[in-house]
């Protein structure tokens, strides 16, 4: 265990430092979305960019660890949204607290996490779980979020909300990232001099500035929220996310392996690992945005963050981890 928590505790230590300086108002809140801008689309489009450079393409898409990533996440979102309905809770609010539920933190979190926990060859399965929940994890909570407002509004709605869902995870910058690596890699394209010096010196400023950018936006969602959420309609979802999602992913990627599925211990033990991650923090900016309760999913993230603490170097722990 001490290895490991020598690789946990300063991840989560940088959540807490940058909550700490937008809770003490060092960092302003009007700079969290520059950070959060900085990340997305320059520092974590290089650090994925080089992972895809340097991983084999058959890694990135390997399609056992895809389905099983992928069936998990619907059971997950399905079963969320269905014990998450009731009279303070529209689907809306469900859809928004589903996506807690089945997204963890991969890209800002667990890239860097796993990567130090098990060697980079284990990014590739993440890589894979990144692809998922951007494309259709993502893309059908806002679908049913939206949804639920154009039913409201009287109209066909489902088709557009997707649509649009869809057409948001296309822009987002970290699937290129990776497709542009892959193809380079693929090519025989090796970046070198002054340009593959910029592009190590951003990959290097993800994983600290990310981890401090998480601490921010999760006290500035907090400081957003209006009105009381009770424990009974944030802590279960917390739980689903840190317990149900990791066991769940593992019983199916198990399953894979006894019907002879080509899927490596160290794929079950990244996929695993990857669904025990902390809610992504980023939703809350998406749920403020769609006009959900973003108290609750603030609350929802905020208790998954500071219990994966434990959870996760727990079971990083059972995983028998060894940090290089």
């Amino acid at each position: 265990m001490p290895p490991i928590l020598s690789v946990t505790i300063p991840f989560f230590a940088l959540v807490l430092a940058g909550y700490v300086a937008a809770r003490r108002h060092v960092l302003p809140e009007s700079a969290i979305p520059g950070l959060n801008a900085f990340v997305l689309y320059f520092a974590l489009p290089c650090m994925l960019f080089r992972f895809g450079n340097a991983t084999p393409v058959l890694e990135l898409l390997n399609p056992v660890a895809f389905a099983v990533w992928l069936v998990a996440a619907l059971l997950i979102v399905f079963v969320t949204v269905a014990f998450s309905l009731n009279r303070r809770i529209g689907l809306k609010d469900a859809a928004f607290g589903a996506l807690v539920a089945a997204f963890p933190n991969s890209g800002f979190m667990g890239l860097p996490l796993v990567a130090a926990l098990l060697g980079p060859t284990a990014t590739g399965a993440l890589v894979t779980t990144l692809l998922v929940d951007l494309f259709v994890t993502s893309s059908l909570c806002i679908a049913l979020a939206e949804a639920a407002g154009a039913a409201r509004d009287h109209g066909a709605g489902a088709r557009a909300a997707l649509a649009r869902a869809l057409r948001g995870a296309i822009s987002n910058p970290l699937p290129w990232a990776i497709a542009l690596g892959a193809v380079a890699s693929a090519v025989g394209l090796k970046l070198s001099g002054p340009v593959d010096t910029i592009v190590r010196l951003l990959a290097d400023a993800a994983t600290p500035v990310a981890l401090f950018t998480i601490g921010a936006v999760l006290h500035r969602a907090g400081q957003h929220v209006h009105g009381r959420t009770a424990p009974v309609d944030f802590v279960p979802v917390a739980l689903v996310k840190l317990f149900l999602h990791p066991l769940l992913v593992f019983a199916l990627a198990m399953a894979a392996r006894a019907l002879g599925l080509p899927l490596s211990s160290l794929h079950v033990t990244v996929l695993t690992l990857t669904a025990a991650l902390p809610s992504a923090s980023n939703v809350s900016l998406l749920a403020e945005r769609f006009g959900a309760d973003n108290g609750r999913i603030a609350r929802i993230i905020m208790t998954s963050t500071v219990v994966a603490f434990v959870s996760f170097s727990a079971l990083a722990w059972v995983f028998g981890a060894q940090p290089g």
